[in-house]
């Protein structure tokens, strides 16, 4: 069962939500010198943020289990503490690891989100991991 496919609203929401991470890679490429930092910490924050995001969501599914599988919490905490440790690295190097670990979990997404009968959301979580993750990239390509 894949469950209800996202709303418009939510769409919306959703692609607003890239806003940060387009703008803020698009500015890394053309602010001023002495910008710069405050532009790339900025960028690495909000993925940290993101990257957190994406681990609750895991939390949510084991408190909503009437049985809940331990790894669901476990997993839960993983994208945190790598955010964490991404945010106090370089940018060059922070943002590389927050698109990777963007990446990385929209693959434990794939997996688990038809077992918790949220799969219609996969295709969102596609576009979504894509754009805030090339966005990373890009972003750290101009620290």
């Amino acid at each position: 069962m894949s469950g209800h496919p996202p709303t418009p609203s939510t769409l919306r929401l959703a692609y607003a939500g890239l806003l940060p991470f387009v703008i803020g890679a698009a500015l890394l490429w053309i602010v001023r010198p002495d910008a710069h930092p405050y532009v790339a910490a900025a960028l690495s924050a909000y993925a940290g943020v993101i990257v957190s995001f994406l681990g609750g969501i895991h939390w949510g599914f084991g408190f909503a289990a009437q049985s809940p599988d331990p790894s669901r919490f476990v997993w839960g905490v993983v994208p945190s503490l790598v955010a964490w440790v991404a945010v106090v690295m370089p940018p060059y190097a922070g943002l590389v690891v927050h698109g990777v670990m963007l990446v990385v979990c929209y693959g434990v997404d794939r997996r688990v989100y038809p077992q918790q009968s949220a799969g219609a959301w996969l295709t969102l979580r596609f576009r979504l991991t894509v754009v805030a993750s090339l966005a990373c990239f890009i972003g750290a390509s101009g620290s």
